[in-house]
Parts: C-alpha cells; structure tokens; sequence
C-alpha cells in the first residue's frame, strides 16, 4: 500500500474532521461571515453565512484548492495588473482554481463555477447555505488537512445595487458576464478545528 493510501485509510478511519473558515472582505467589501465544512470520508457537510452582501442578487461561493497554491485567501500583492481590485484569476495563486461549486441545486463540480442561477441570492444582503456534497478522496484530505480555501464572490464596485459593466467591465472568466458578479467579494482558509 502506497503513503497515500495508508493516508486516506487513515484520514477514513479517524472519523469527521471539522474545518472552518471566517471570511473577511475583500476587494473593498464591508462584509463578513464563516463556513464550516465537515469532512467524513469523501461528504462535505458545508454550512455557509454571510452578511453585507449585495442585496437581493446572486452570490457564486466556491470551495478552492490547489496542489500549487499558498492555500490562504489573497493580498493587494496579487493586484498584478495594479488596477487596485482582486479579480479571481488574479486570486487564484494564493486559494487555487475552484474544486467545489457551492451551489443550491444540482451540480457542484467546477463544471458549476459560473452557474449564477443556482447560487443563492443575498436576501436582505445575507446568504445562508447548508448542503451535503459528495467529492473525490485527494480534496476530502486536502480539506482535512486545512488546505482549501472558501470565497464568495459578487462586488458592488459603483454602489448602484446591482452587477454591471461600468464600473469594472466584462469579467475575463466569461465576457458576457460583469466582473462585478465574478470578483471575490470574501475570503477565508478553511482551517482545522
């Protein structure tokens, strides 16, 4: 049996792990919030709050990990074209690409990264979310070990109460999309409790 599987058996056989994260704003945002995610054996029990959003629209919210990654939510230091806001590509060396969409209905793989419909809307500028998802072994360890991070995405750059072009142009994860929907909004390491 290789190391990494006497880890998996391991990790398995050790029974939940609790993870959480508090997520502190980005991008100039004023909000705030904390995940929780349970690990036992390859299910994510996700518990997700937030406050301070931007009202009444949809808010993407994402599980990240990378091999590669810093695993810790990102810094003016990833302002790389020094434009003074954080878009996801540009967070994506210190959280990595999204591993788990957090999504309310249906698909959760990365598949769902931009499936703006089915994430939650911020009633009353809060999101509330709690879900059962089942993923692969390697990221159920690396969330194990407080190697993912989480991050809720959606910016009101110009304060005008909804997602638009104006203010920030056209996403670059999909021009037919605001960078305002697709800009984190919130971030936080999903550290072992």
């Amino acid at each position: 049996m290789t190391a990494n599987a006497q880890q998996s058996v391991g990790s398995a056989l050790a029974g939940p792990t609790q993870t959480r994260a508090d997520l502190e704003p980005l991008n100039n945002g004023d909000g705030g919030g904390r995940a929780t995610v349970t690990v036992d054996g390859r299910t994510l029990n996700v518990s997700l709050d937030a406050y301070r959003l931007l009202r009444g629209m949809p808010h993407a919210q994402h599980i990240h990990f990378g091999a590669t990654a810093r695993h810790e939510c990102p810094s003016v230091r990833d302002d790389t074209n020094v434009d003074f806001r954080l878009t996801t590509a540009e967070g994506q060396p210190g959280y990595g690409p999204v591993k788990v969409s957090l999504t309310k209905r249906g698909d959760t793989s990365p598949d769902s990264t931009l499936a703006i419909n089915r994430f939650p809307l911020a009633e009353n500028g809060q999101v509330h979310y709690d879900r059962r998802i089942k993923v692969g072994t390697k990221l159920a360890g690396a969330i194990s070990r407080g190697n993912a991070v989480v991050v809720v995405h959606g910016v009101d750059y110009n304060n005008n109460g909804k997602y638009d072009f104006r203010s920030a142009g056209r996403s670059e994860l999909d021009p037919s999309l605001p960078a305002e929907a697709t800009d984190p909004v919130l971030c936080g390491v999903l550290a072992v409790r």
